[in-house]
This record gives C-alpha cells, sequence and structure tokens, in this order.
C-alpha cells in the first residue's frame, strides 16, 4: 500500500460505558481510540452489485495500515460521517501491512 493513497485523516473509535452524574444511569459512549490516515472509497455501482445480496449493505471500503486490535465492534468517523465498520479484511500477503474495512455509513446505536 502507497503512503500517498493514504489521504484521508480519521478516527477509530470503540463503544464504551460511563454513568450518568446526576441519575446513575449507565449510558454508551463512543470514545476516540486513534486518528490514523486512511482511503476511504465509496464502491462503484459494480463492486456494490458485485458484493450480492447479503452484502449489499456494504457502502464504502475503507483502508488502513494495519493495527492490532480493529473489530468490527469500532467505527470510524470522518468529516463528521460515521462508517460502521462490517468486518475486518487483513492483507493477504502478510496479514500485517495494512486492513481493509467494508463499512456502512450511518449511526451506530448497538
Amino acid at each position: 500500500m502507497q503512503a500517498g493513497k493514504l489521504r484521508h485523516r480519521v478516527q477509530l473509535q470503540k463503544k464504551d460505558q460511563r454513568q450518568d452524574p446526576y441519575s446513575g444511569e449507565m449510558l454508551d459512549d463512543w470514545q476516540t481510540t486513534a486518528t490514523v490516515w486512511a482511503s476511504v472509497e465509496p464502491l462503484s455501482v459494480r463492486e456494490f452489485i458485485a458484493a450480492g445480496a447479503e452484502r449489499a449493505a456494504v457502502t464504502t471500503r475503507i483502508v488502513i495500515r494495519y493495527r492490532a486490535g480493529v473489530t468490527a465492534q469500532m467505527r470510524i468517523v470522518h468529516r463528521d460521517r460515521i462508517y460502521n465498520i462490517q468486518g475486518v479484511q487483513p492483507d493477504p500477503r502478510s496479514g500485517r501491512e495494512y486492513l481493509t474495512l467494508p463499512c456502512v455509513e450511518g449511526v451506530n446505536d448497538g
């Protein structure tokens, strides 16, 4: 992966819980774990159709340098847009150069 292709700054976030100081209720909260360079690519119509019905929700491919601990329970924020990670695919050659993250744009409540 060429560094020049990773031209977007994105935030990796994971869900955390915090206690509301007034009610004591446990609330879900998203915490930024890292800010990294990425390639954010909307899928073309051809790729979207080729993905098939079971993957039809995937609308964006985000590629980042390899980073341990990235999971499908996390999300990415780029330019005030939220992308829910649908899977984590390591590069086929070494598995430690970059990660491809198929994503769906939208708010992740769960």
